[in-house]
């Protein structure tokens, strides 16, 4: 059984879809067996609280430099075991070293179709944002593992959502959390857990189910 560690920032939607997922039995063969938030009001942390899960906090304020905070998350990650480290709306920036300390061991919910409308500046509202001034048509979600670049990692899986004509940023965040990043996350995390992904030249196989 995986120890699956899920990085917070804010509300924790996409934690809340984790757990949810995990007490229906979606997620096979991992249990989320820790949060770590980046700040201590976030109330993903009493999302977590609620289902039994242990809690910790790092905030990146209490480092002098980047360096030192990296060093801390890597010593935190270690301390709590984790097999796998899901980034759930962390807004933190983690460093080389943590994404070279735990190598396809991380991965990411990004609202795009990477690689639309990602990379650095690219996140929350924005993202939305982007796609409606540009007019697509579709837009989506993408799990990825993640690498020193930023959204730049081999992607796991992907789900398109249609924009509609009189979509604001605020509908549009809201119905690409629903149709697809509520569920691929489970979905990419259960297949980490099962061993079923294999990274091949910064692409991703998903190999059968065996069982």
């Amino acid at each position: 059984m995986k120890n699956i560690v899920v990085l917070v920032s804010g509300g924790g939607t996409n934690l809340q879809a984790l757990i949810d997922a995990q007490n229906r039995g979606e997620i096979v063969g991992g249990k989320i067996s820790c949060v770590i938030a980046s700040n201590d009001k976030a109330y993903a942390l009493e999302r977590a609280k609620q289902n039994g899960i242990a809690t910790k906090i790092i905030r990146k304020k209490d480092f002098e430099s980047q360096e030192e905070y990296d060093n801390s998350l890597i010593a935190l990650l270690h301390e709590v075991e984790a097999d796998l480290v899901v980034l759930a709306g962390f807004m933190t920036i983690i460093g080389e070293s943590v994404s070279r300390e735990f190598e396809n061991r991380i991965i990411n919910i990004h609202p795009s179709l990477i690689p639309s409308f990602c990379g650095v500046g690219c996140f929350g509202l924005h993202v939305h944002e982007k796609a409606l001034d540009r007019g697509v048509k579709l837009t989506g979600a993408t799990v990825h593992f993640v690498n020193e670049i930023c959204d730049g990692g081999p992607i796991i899986l992907q789900k398109a959502v249609e924009v509609l004509p009189d979509d604001t940023s605020e509908s549009l965040q809201r119905r690409v959390m629903e149709q697809a990043e509520w569920k691929i996350l489970p979905q990419a995390v259960s297949l980490f857990c099962q061993d079923r992904l294999k990274v091949e030249n910064n692409k991703v196989i998903i190999t059968e189910d065996n069982t």
